[in-house]
């Protein structure tokens, strides 16, 4: 590469940073109090990876996913999940058509760029497995014929941690297919008053446009963004803190599952975006540290006694990271 070409893609790069960084901004226009929830789902476009939302009923969960896809200008599409729900009614399916006498397949709604897989956990395992090849190799085959889905391609699907009747818990087989599991907390007290007084105002949800929401960011922009994040440089020591990381999880006391080598791939991944969405190039162990939890909270799991004792997966986490010296 010559140094005026060099030039010109650290030049899109940059102009995709600063895109991307203003997502934030857009996304605070109609959802108060996330920043931490929407860097994590923009980091998550960066590395092609999908994202588990765990929260209670009402925190903006769908609101957020609707307003980031509009803030980078592509297509979403909601699916509510429920113990009904077919795999072709995801997918698609072969629908007969009477003018041409001949079966026609209609895409389903996973056919999009940043589909919100609603309450993932009330629809059965079959369903769920639907979707588990469309998250892993970004394809769908029906009817022996397989069909690519559209670039960029992110499920984005959310969870309730409170309600466990009525619900199927994902596999760890899929749960590993998640690149991040985001907690979505409630508001603070200045945050929901700041919500309420939006309400009061006239803020409709539904309403994107009358809110201010509107393309900052594309896929171009994600694309010039995923390219220059795989370049970022990765010192050995800090290689080696990634990797170490992972493994003080397979020998923790309290979990009876560590993270697997896909969980030391995502960190990696993971610290690279947020480095390069620093505006750096070059990864620290700050940025392997601030996404640590996020990326194995749901790839490892607590034995029994440990739960009945209180202790949770993130206390563990937090107890590896304090553990694992980190490189100077």
């Amino acid at each position: 590469m010559t140094s005026f070409e060099s030039g010109a893609v650290s030049g899109e790069a940059a102009a995709a940073r600063d895109a991307l960084q203003r997502l934030r901004t857009e996304v605070a226009k109609a959802v108060v109090g996330q920043d931490a929830v929407v860097g994590g789902v923009v980091i998550a476009l960066l590395c092609g990876g999908h994202v588990l939302l765990e929260g209670v009923p009402g925190v903006a969960k769908t609101l957020l996913v609707r307003a980031l896809s509009t803030a980078l200008d592509v297509d979403t599409k909601r699916v509510q999940f429920t113990p009904d729900l077919m795999p072709g009614d995801v997918t698609g399916s072969l629908v007969y058509d009477s003018r041409s006498a001949a079966f026609n397949f209609r895409p389903g709604p996973i056919f999009t760029s940043m589909l919100l897989a609603d309450e993932i956990n009330r629809t059965p395992p079959k369903t769920q497995a639907a979707l588990l090849e469309a998250m892993e190799e970004r394809t769908v085959s029906t009817d022996g014929e397989t069909r690519r889905l559209p670039e960029p391609f992110i499920v984005v699907a959310t969870q309730n941690p409170i309600e466990y009747e009525g619900t199927y818990p994902l596999p760890e087989a899929q749960l590993d297919r998640f690149l991040l599991k985001l907690s979505v907390p409630l508001p603070e007290r200045a945050e929901e008053l700041g919500v309420l007084r939006a309400h009061h105002n006239g803020f409709d949800p539904r309403d994107l446009k009358a809110a201010g929401v509107s393309p900052v960011a594309s896929a171009a922009d994600l694309a010039a963004g995923r390219e220059a994040a795989r370049r970022v440089a990765v010192a050995d020591p800090v290689l080696e803190y990634v990797v170490d990381l992972c493994r003080a999880t397979r020998v923790a006391p309290a979990l009876e599952l560590g993270a697997s080598p896909r969980g030391t791939t995502a960190l990696l991944a993971v610290a690279k975006a947020r480095a390069w969405l620093s505006g750096r190039e070059y990864v620290l162990p700050d940025d392997v540290q601030a996404f640590a939890i996020p990326v194995l909270r749901h790839r490892v799991r607590l034995r029994a006694e440990a739960e009945l004792d209180g202790v949770t997966t993130d206390s563990v986490l937090r107890s590896v990271l304090g553990a694992v010296p980190a490189p100077r």
